[in-house]
């Protein structure tokens, strides 16, 4: 029995010894590789290495080899000089959003994310940085939209819109921006050498002119994500800008006396009314049109469970903390498409131009539709309301309550604006539906 014992040990370390041998010869080679790749350097040649990685240098002597976050060769402008003046576009980015409080919960996160996405040799908005991990994390799969919308649902009443039904009409009048916008960028393309937008790109540009930051990414990231960078800046400036541009289209648009109209005080909208309403508008999306379900689904949801009345922890994040947490990943993502090669074209000046455009037809087409309507007999509605069509939340519905008290300090038009405002919101996930189904 002993020597069967001895017999199985002698046998195990003939079985092994080769392999350990191996193992030994293998970690010798290896170390002698990692020798043989050292190499002593003097002081002076690592001072120069050191300078040479700095971005000073990477400004001044681009690398004619370096690529771009997406893989593709870039110009000398946009590695050098390029990288310059973006950094200054983000400063003013900065100056709008912290000193003239211009929408600064999304441009000071876009402004950073623009800033990391410009420096030299980091490659942070590449595939492997973290602003490019964060734009495939919630961007790229158009997570991070969906998410706002259902925070923005949380937040909103639909109780002025629906104890004034016919208000909807203005919020679906404003959605001519869009469309128009749209006939507008194909056109500029067609008779233009200047710009060459793709439809699908003259898509996801039109949508600005609805004044919904989360909708105008959420299209740039199916159409053209490309152009998202830009697309969303302007989206936003323009949302930002919504007390300098809509007042004197408003007043350009109406007399006096339409200004000065009141309207009359608004019913009671009663619980099982607001429980229902979000339920009917997502069954109507899905039989009409499931494209535009992604937003006005989340949208709806949101809405609903604030609505319900028994869900607050759940409501409560959606509104605060679910809702600030995804602005700071969708503005740092959204930065990360400002970098110089990809921003400092041709196409964003047009994009930026057109983008005014389709938001100031919006407003007018609101305010049009009302006077349209108070053609026809019943109570009047004041044209002042219909600038609120545009999706800026609730933003746009101030301003026309600001413009109508310049005239009567009595004429409260704030709540009488919020009906049209949401019916915007839904609106402008419509459109978005639409031209998904059509182009994608």
């Amino acid at each position: 029995m002993r020597f069967f014992i001895l017999k199985i040990l002698a046998f195990t370390v003939l079985a092994f010894a080769p392999l350990s041998a191996s193992n030994h010869v293998e970690s010798e080679n290896l170390s002698t590789h990692k020798e043989e790749n050292y190499h002593s350097q003097s002081l002076t040649h690592m001072v120069k290495g050191f300078i040479a990685s700095t971005g000073i240098v990477a400004i001044l002597s681009p690398d004619p080899d370096e690529l771009s976050s997406t893989g593709k060769p870039m110009s000398d402008f946009h590695k050098s000089w390029g990288r310059v003046l973006m950094i200054l576009i983000v400063f003013l980015l900065f100056y709008l959003g912290i000193k003239k409080g211009f929408e600064p919960l999304l441009l000071l996160p876009i402004g950073f994310g623009g800033l990391l996405a410009n420096i030299p040799v980091a490659d942070i908005a590449g595939p492997h940085g973290f602003l490019g991990v964060i734009y495939s994390m919630g961007l790229a799969n158009e997570m991070f939209p969906i998410i706002i919308f259902m925070g923005v649902g949380a937040m909103t009443d639909f109780g002025p819109l629906l104890s004034n039904p016919k208000t909807a009409l203005l919020g679906g009048a404003a959605q001519f921006g869009i469309f128009g916008s749209l006939i507008g960028a194909v056109a500029l393309s067609q008779y233009t050498d200047l710009f060459s937008f793709t439809l699908q790109q003259s898509s996801a540009i039109s949508i600005i002119g609805g004044a919904d930051g989360p909708t105008s990414i959420f299209i740039a990231s199916a159409l053209a994500p490309e152009l998202l960078g830009a697309i969303a800046v302007a989206s936003y400036s323009y949302m930002a800008m919504v007390p300098i541009i809509q007042p004197p289209i408003m007043k350009a648009l109406t007399t006096e006396a339409e200004r000065k109209i009141k309207m009359t005080t608004l019913r009671h909208v009663s619980k099982l009314e607001k429980l229902i309403f979000p339920l009917m508008v997502l069954v109507l999306a899905i039989l009409i049109l499931p494209d535009s379900t992604p937003l006005i689904g989340a949208f709806m949801f949101g809405n609903f469970l604030k609505e319900s009345g028994v869900v607050d922890r759940l409501s409560d994040t959606m509104q605060n903390a679910l809702i600030n947490i995804t602005t700071i990943f969708l503005g740092l993502g959204v930065g990360s498409k400002l970098a110089a090669d990809q921003f400092l074209v041709a196409d964003t000046l047009g994009i930026l131009v057109l983008g005014i455009v389709a938001f100031s037809a919006g407003t007018a087409a609101g305010v049009l539709m009302a006077k349209l309507m108070n053609m026809f007999p019943g109570t009047k509605v004041n044209p002042l309301i219909g600038s609120a069509g545009v999706s800026a939340v609730p933003m746009a519905a101030r301003v026309s309550n600001k413009v109508g008290m310049e005239y009567d300090r009595t004429n409260m038009l704030l709540m009488h604006a919020m009906g049209p405002n949401v019916a915007g919101v839904i609106g402008s996930a419509v459109a978005a539906g639409v031209l998904l189904s059509i182009f994608k």
